[in-house]
């Protein structure tokens, strides 16, 4: 049963703006990831909109995977989700040939981080939130990070961010390159719809050219890294350090590894 909503929004300025809901924190599933995919395919074969505006809705753009039951939706961490995977299905967001910015609000934690790289821009405010906490569940990082953080942020910070698993704000990700504008707390929305307005203002068949040049050897490029990071992470899901590293971050503690 489906338990998300995905609602698409075509302005006379050819913005198209993607709205999904799936909760409050807007934890990521396989089903959201590929619909979302199927959507932003169908905007691209339909020919109205040139640029995408890719929000979600609640207090969360995405707080990655739900480990909260057993996690169900997580990436297959032990082969638990019978359904494609969800690194699978993120490939194809990848391939599509729109310009998508990404409106950030509150966080962007995880694989919601890998979803706003998977974007083009990244717009938010100060008090958004963004982290990428694989190490300190226990992980090996997912969602194609290994190519997408680095191209934006470079190799040395994408490392501080992966080994320490800290969480920064908005104004720091904009410091880093993270975040391409930064608006005023609450902007990111409008923000992130005058960039796409800019871009989808633009003449279509350049941009999507451009596109193509700059950014069309990523799917494959994530296509390898992920399925590196899919074998690390079914490696990691025997380890008794990542029930500890899930069990206190349910606990909202810190994680005491031992290695094993």
């Amino acid at each position: 049963m489906r338990d998300f909503t995905i609602d698409v929004d075509l302005d006379d300025d050819y913005v198209a703006t993607v709205t999904y809901a799936r909760g409050s924190n807007n934890f990521f599933s396989e089903p959201l990831i590929s619909e979302l995919a199927d959507t932003f395919e169908k905007l691209a074969d339909e020919g109205q909109a040139r640029a995408i505006l890719l929000s979600g809705a609640g207090k969360h753009f995405c707080a990655g995977a739900d480990f909260t039951d057993g996690a169900k939706d997580s990436p297959d961490l032990a082969g638990k989700q019978k359904s494609a995977h969800l690194y699978d299905a993120a490939i194809r967001l990848f391939r599509q040939p729109l310009p998508i910015v990404a409106a950030i609000q509150g966080g962007a934690i995880g694989g919601g981080l890998g979803l706003a790289m998977a974007c083009d821009f990244r717009v938010a405010s100060p008090d958004a939130r963004f982290s990428a906490p694989f190490a300190k569940l226990g992980l090996h990082h997912g969602f194609g990070l290994t190519v997408t953080l680095p191209l934006v942020i470079g190799h040395q910070r994408s490392l501080d961010l992966l080994y320490t698993a800290r969480r920064i704000t908005g104004e720091e990700a904009a410091a880093l390159g993270l975040v391409d504008r930064l608006t005023q707390n609450g902007g990111a929305l409008e923000g992130a719809h005058a960039l796409a307005k800019e871009v989808a203002a633009s003449a279509p068949i350049a941009v999507r050219s451009i596109r193509a040049t700059m950014r069309g050897h990523l799917a494959e490029a994530v296509k390898s890294a992920t399925d590196h990071e899919k074998a690390e992470q079914k490696l990691h899901s025997a380890t008794a350090d990542l029930a500890e590293g899930i069990r206190a971050d349910l606990e909202r503690r810190a994680p005491s590894f031992q290695n094993c």
